[in-house]
């Protein structure tokens, strides 16, 4: 397994090594151990979570704040995703930005993202299975919904036709307004 930096504090992309034969393949996609010795993180998963989705779903940008707030191990297991975070951590100097990273069923990449990032993705194939681990509970309550196109962020997502979203996500929040419910 090897542990990438992205130029983000504690947002790193884990690239697993693929051991494939005529059977098919075997790979670790997550190893506690390694990724402390290479990150000093150790996050603790409490819970898994799975999606399903058709081409041009666009998932988020979806952050849990104050005592929910989550860190989350994302990959995908069929399919394709732009996986995105926005920096909502006022103390870094990424702040604001944002990091995008394709994540599919071939690279076998995942990305984990930690507290105070706001998380979504668009899907890139149909019938896309995307999973992730959490290091606390959902909790709706403290769930925040930023915009996926926010005018101050400027995601580029590599499609803006036929986005299919939900009510909620069409409903996300201007940047300031997360931040004033994040911060006061």
């Amino acid at each position: 397994m090897k542990v990438i930096e992205t130029g983000f504090k504690d947002l790193w992309v884990i690239e697993p090594k693929v051991f494939g034969d005529s059977r098919g393949y075997f790979f670790e996609a997550f190893n506690a151990m390694e990724f402390k010795r290479n990150t000093e993180l150790a996050p603790e998963f409490v819970q898994q979570n799975q999606s399903k989705s058709g081409k041009n779903v666009l998932r988020g940008m979806h952050l849990q704040v104050g005592s929910a707030a989550q860190a989350k191990l994302v990959r995908i297991i069929q399919g394709s995703v732009l996986d995105v975070v926005v920096d909502l951590r006022k103390e870094e100097p990424t702040f604001g930005q944002y990091y995008a990273i394709e994540l599919n069923a071939e690279n076998q990449k995942s990305l984990f993202v930690p507290r105070g990032m706001a998380h979504g993705f668009l899907t890139l194939k149909d019938e896309t299975i995307f999973t992730y681990s959490c290091d606390n509970y959902y909790n709706p309550k403290a769930e925040l919904t930023l915009r996926y196109d926010d005018p101050e962020i400027l995601i580029d997502w590599p499609t803006q036709n036929d986005l299919k979203l939900s009510v909620k996500d069409q409903a996300g929040l201007d940047l300031d307004k997360v931040l004033k419910k994040m911060y006061g």
